[in-house]
């Protein structure tokens, strides 16, 4: 009697077990958490209080007395600076806590804008681009660093497809905000609501509960601190992935540079500012209803859409007549880079494994810092060197430059796309090895 009362006792003990643990297991995979639905905020904060400066601190140099070339110099100094700086902020991702270090990038971005309000010279102006992009380093690394480290690996795709998502809706908010403000207002009244959103940033960031703490063993660190190697700059296995993104990168940042000058020299008799909301639209219903395909569709499917939709914005904007042909190039950019950016994005921090993830995105995001600095300077050249008419088919020569480096590096890219099935062998592992160290 007594032995069966204590198994039944025993049994009544471990369905509670079972049940809390079921309920941790659900909730591990679920997608959207109060953490992630923070970090997912601050990032929206953060891009849009990046990129409301992005088109209007050109123009703002100008009245400071900047020529034209210092005038482009200034405005991609912030890339520059990012670029050198990554990778020592993706080294601090991987071993201190997200949290000083997102709160930090944020209040560079709080006392650079209120130094762009106040600078008085080109000069001035040139020293707060070169700290900002030191905080845009910090901040953009550490917050997709710290959401991969959140997101259930099953699940990786679908959430870096929705941050990239709040990236793209504060790509299209910011731009409009700091042109619209700054026409009404004035430059310093737009660049004190970038400080007002940078902000916002640190009141996330301080709310998350989960610090961000790194996985990276300090062991590791010690035994390799003093040898210099390329992974101690960036994730040598993610380079392909970050190459593959530039060449995507490079033709988008060239027109949002030029788009505006090329409708004006083609005489397009409408405003192309639209391209921007719809191509943030487009790309929001994409990435939401095809947000299960990041998971379960191979990378070279993605090559192929995106290749395509980068060519059919090209060829649209070329031959730019009527607003149907803008906002067919705008779906296009969406369904083209807008796609190719979370898919790399969470092909990089799967190749490169949840401990490396700060520097896979660092390596990921050198890509997007040499696309931004790339792509207006090709469109420059182009833009002054050849016919206006040959300015977006010339840019066509990034795809073949993109296959090239895919069909080098596929079998590193496409070991990837096991990882899902992968995973569920890592999960077993792992809760096998938890119920072994209950039972003991």
């Amino acid at each position: 009697m007594a032995s069966t009362e204590h198994r039944k006792q025993q049994g009544g003990w471990r369905k509670p077990q079972q049940t809390e643990q079921s309920s941790k297991s659900s909730n591990k995979e679920r997608l959207i958490t109060r953490d992630v639905a923070l970090i997912m905020a601050a990032t929206f904060f953060f891009m849009a209080s990046s990129m409301l400066s992005g088109p209007i601190i050109a123009g703002y140099a100008h009245t400071l007395g900047a020529s034209g070339t210092l005038m482009g110099f200034i405005a991609g100094a912030l890339s520059l600076s990012a670029l050198f700086c990554r990778p020592v902020a993706g080294h601090l991702a991987d071993r201190t806590s997200k949290r000083r270090l997102a709160v930090l990038g944020a209040s560079l971005y709080v006392l650079t804008n209120i130094w762009y309000a106040y600078a008085s010279n080109p000069a001035s102006l040139l020293c707060a681009r070169i700290v900002n992009g030191v905080g845009f380093a910090c901040i953009s690394v550490c917050l997709s660093t710290w959401l991969s480290m959140l997101l259930p690996v099953r699940r990786m795709g679908a959430g870096m497809g929705l941050y990239g998502t709040m990236n793209a809706l504060a790509q299209a908010f910011g731009p409009d905000l700091g042109i619209r403000v700054s026409k009404t207002a004035g430059y310093r009244t737009a660049f004190w609501i970038g400080a007002g959103l940078a902000i916002t940033v640190v009141i996330c960031v301080l709310l998350i509960r989960d610090a961000g703490k790194p996985y990276a063993a300090r062991t590791a660190v010690q035994h390799t601190q003093h040898r210099f190697k390329l992974s101690t700059l960036f994730e040598p296995k993610v380079i392909p992935i970050a190459v593959i993104f530039m060449m995507f990168g490079i033709p988008y940042f060239a027109n949002q540079s030029f788009i505006v000058n090329y409708a004006s020299d083609t005489h397009v008799r409408f405003g192309v500012s639209v391209f921007f909301p719809i191509y943030a639209i487009a790309l929001l219903i994409l990435r939401i209803s095809l947000r299960n395909w990041f998971d379960s569709k191979s990378f070279v499917f993605f090559m192929i859409i995106c290749t395509a939709s980068d060519c059919v914005m090209l060829l649209s904007l070329t031959y730019l007549h009527a607003f149907w042909q803008l906002a067919l190039a705008a779906v296009a950019t969406a369904c083209g880079y807008g796609m190719m950016s979370s898919v790399t994005q969470a092909k990089a921090v799967i190749i490169a494994g949840k401990a490396r993830s700060g520097m896979a995105n660092t390596t990921y995001y050198a890509g997007i810092d040499l696309g931004m600095f790339l792509g207006p300077l090709l469109g420059g050249m182009l833009y002054g060197g050849l016919p206006i008419r040959w300015f977006y088919p010339t840019l066509l020569l990034t795809m073949p430059v993109a296959w090239a480096v895919f069909a080098a590096f596929h079998r590193t890219i496409s070991r990837a796309d096991n990882t899902p099935r992968i995973s569920s062998t890592i999960k077993t592992a792992s809760a096998n090895t938890g119920t072994q160290n209950s039972n003991n």
